[in-house]
């Protein structure tokens, strides 16, 4: 069995920026030569480092993180439509000359 490619932080921070630069991870993948696998456990290190979370070693723990971090994002996008619904909504309200109902 081939022992696994060690590869240097900053070689992973820089394809974790590519990621993140809005290059596919499969064309950064193909670029740098390294498992889709790899790239995706550096990214999802990346995101969790980010907040402030320590990235599991326990692949219990691990499943969990990701499972967070898939909430997380669920979040930030309810959290968006539900500011731009706002803003529309004052939109329109400022258009009807901010008449409140009677």
């Amino acid at each position: 069995m081939a022992m696994p490619k060690k590869y240097a932080d900053e070689f992973k921070q820089t394809a974790v920026e590519l990621v993140e630069s809005g290059i596919p991870q499969k064309q950064v993948c193909a670029d740098l030569d390294v498992s889709k696998s790899a790239l995706q456990a550096w990214v999802r290190a990346a995101q969790l480092t980010g907040r402030g979370i320590e990235p599991a070693s326990d692949a219990d723990e691990r499943r969990e993180q990701v499972a967070m971090l898939k909430r997380i994002k669920e979040l930030q996008t309810e959290n968006l439509i539900l500011r731009k619904a706002t803003a529309y909504l004052s939109q329109a309200n400022l258009k009807l000359g901010g008449q409140s109902p009677k």
